[in-house]
């Protein structure tokens, strides 16, 4: 088991945690929940021995084998198959000294050896880590490819693939959802409750966090608390013990009155009646769930657009993608008006974040018709819009910038509302997490009063009571939505209607998530039956899908080499900025007669940070382009 008594962690001249008390016992689930920067990932530094308490003890037994997800992968030529493979380190070493029994002649030790494979079930490593990679969206043909010509999310996703192949007792996933799509998050979901070892969780998707952990263990104001039950059962908990419920209530009403809405609307309408079932089991929880967020320091709301024009936004024939060359979506229609509320669902690279950016100007549509509304404005939330804002600012400075009649006590005033307090909102954006330009960018959208929101995966970087703010928020937004999310629990909360990308093709889905993970099970078996097809299909056959392949890996080539140019950059600096920051975590350098020397080095650290984060959006922009182009074969 895993034992704190009297634990403190410290980071620099930060109190995280401070005397506190909490057993975890062999085979739990635990999801680690709190604010950002509260110290969860301190606690794993110290589960992983990295960091040392600072008073108190922090034990587990020695034996345990604990498997993390590396954040970083080296440019290798290995395959990704046996890059994964090699997160089994008994299997690698046992195999090590099978080759060397062998050219040794020695029989009774190979025979020892394989004995020893067969026993931790080595023979099958292969087909449980191709398996792996299926379902965290690798296709066949990639298992084979170099670790190199995979870009840093999908990287990320081969780390995930090595931690949970290892055979681990304890397994720390740090917001292991980040890089996966809605697909890869309902498999994994599934594959951790299958999970036999001690799992200790942070994540920021409560969906998630409900179906996998039977425990949270909560980090707020320096102390760690360990609760029994899923985290709908930790606010249940929690809410009991905060007084201040007023205040909460009104907000839960609106939400009730929301959701009942829906559920009145639509319950007698056929194609919509599998949705308002989803709403009243949403309805069905939210006693328990709101009040949990009484404490929030978030408080913000869409303000009612001074206009409304109906149409706002529409597509009509339109084929979309970077060039005439490269097409991902074929005669696509879809047309917003003022209260349409859709998520886009689609395997990864089909072409959903495509979509978005056809609909808010950012490329051309290549055919067909765009009309846009005179005088719309578009709050367009993507991780490109992140670093879209200006490096060297602070927070007030945009603010003002976008409003110029507010002045500083207004712009602080405002940004309070988005958990911007005190000199939080004087930082530079280049110092800021990704957590507070994704509050910073929210802000300034809700600033400009848009009638339409294009949200690509708004919730990143938000931690639990950020996003319920934006559940909320979204949920009394009186214009038009279209949503890209990974996060169930959002979906469910916010939309009334999907649309399904696939195929290169955008059309209704008439079903809820639950009838989409039905759709991915039916389409996977088609999929399969179609490879196998393939195999006995003609000579003639292949070779016009080697024909394709082959202009598919034309047309994406020039790309690839930008790609490439740019990951050779981020690599460096990253380098770079792991050097400069192993020297800002010793303590000695934040005493005086280091000043200098210390404001050097936050000075490096800015700049390498902000070439990184520039770069990598231009890196991962391109990626995203190569990815829906080969997945158009």
């Amino acid at each position: 088991m895993i034992t704190a008594v009297d634990l403190s962690l410290d980071r620099g001249i930060k109190n995280l945690i401070s005397r506190s008390s909490f057993t975890i016992h062999p085979n739990h689930k635990v999801g680690l929940v709190g604010a950002n920067g509260c110290g969860k990932s301190s606690l794993f530094s110290a589960l992983l021995g990295q960091l040392q308490p600072d008073a108190g003890e922090l034990s587990m037994p020695s034996t345990w084998k604990i498997a993390t997800v590396k954040q970083e992968t080296p440019a290798l030529e290995k395959s990704a198959l046996e890059y994964v493979i090699d997160g089994d380190q008994e299997f690698r070493e046992l195999e090590q000294q099978l080759t060397e029994a062998r050219a040794n002649n020695d029989g009774n030790l190979e025979a020892t050896l394989i004995n020893q494979i067969d026993i931790i079930h080595g023979y099958s490593l292969p087909a449980r880590a191709g398996e792996l990679l299926h379902g965290l969206g690798f296709l066949q043909e990639q298992l084979g490819q170099p670790v190199k010509a995979f870009s840093g999310g999908w990287r990320m996703r081969l780390n995930l693939a090595q931690a949970l192949i290892s055979r681990s007792d304890l397994l720390l996933l740090d917001e292991p959802t980040n890089h996966l799509d809605l697909d890869a998050v309902i498999w994994l979901q599934n594959w951790l409750k299958r999970f036999t070892g001690t799992l200790v969780l942070i994540s920021h998707d409560r969906d998630f966090l409900d179906d996998v952990v039977s425990q949270i263990l909560h980090i707020e104001r320096q102390t760690a608390k360990l609760y029994s039950g899923n985290y709908s059962s930790f606010e249940r908990q929690r809410a009991e013990q905060l007084a201040q419920q007023d205040a909460q209530y009104q907000k839960q009403q609106k939400e009730v009155a929301h959701l009942t809405a829906f559920v009145d609307r639509f319950r007698a309408k056929a194609s919509k009646a599998k949705q308002a079932q989803s709403r009243l089991k949403r309805l069905q929880k939210l006693p328990d769930l709101a009040p949990a967020h009484v404490d929030s320091q978030f408080t913000f709301s869409f303000e009612k657009p001074d206009y409304m024009p109906y149409p706002l936004l529409s597509l009509e024939n339109a084929n979309c993608g970077y060039s005439q060359d490269i097409k991902i979506l074929d005669q696509t229609n879809i047309s917003l008006v003022p209260g349409s509320r859709i998520g886009l669902l689609g395997r990864n690279g089909a072409g959903k974040s495509t979509l978005i950016k056809s609909l808010a100007g950012d490329i051309h549509i290549l055919d067909g018709t765009r009309y846009c509304a005179q005088e719309l404005r578009i709050g367009y939330f993507s991780q490109h819009q992140l670093e879209q804002l200006h490096m060297s600012s602070n927070a007030i400075e945009h603010i003002i910038r976008a409003k110029p009649e507010f002045g500083e006590l207004q712009a602080r005033t405002f940004l309070g509302r988005f958990g911007f307090s005190g000199d939080q909102s004087l930082s530079a954006v280049n110092t800021m997490s990704g957590g507070e330009k994704a509050r910073l960018v929210l802000a300034l959208i809700v600033l400009d009063k848009p009638q339409l929101l294009l949200l690509d995966e708004p919730t990143n970087h938000l931690d639990l009571e950020m996003r319920q703010a934006l559940v909320l928020a979204l949920q009394e937004f009186n214009g038009a939505i279209i949503l890209i999310a990974h996060d169930r629990y959002l979906l469910e909360s916010c939309v009334d209607e999907f649309y399904l990308v696939a195929n290169g093709k955008v059309s209704e889905f008439s079903g809820d998530i639950d009838d989409y993970q039905q759709w991915l099970n039916d389409d996977k078996k088609i999929n399969i039956q179609g490879d196998k097809i393939t195999t006995s299909d003609t000579s003639l056959d292949k070779k016009q899908q080697r024909k394709q392949q082959a202009e598919l890996r034309k047309k994406a080539a020039p790309l690839k080499k930008q790609a490439q140019q740019y990951e050779r950059k981020v690599t460096q600096w990253q380098q770079e900025l792991d050097q400069v920051e192993q020297v800002l975590a010793d303590t000695e350098i934040y005493q005086e007669q280091h000043k200098s020397r210390l404001s050097e080095l936050l000075k490096q650290q800015a700049k390498l940070k902000q070439k990184i984060s520039e770069n990598e959006t231009h890196w991962l922009e391109l990626e995203e382009q190569i990815e829906e182009i080969m997945s158009q074969h």
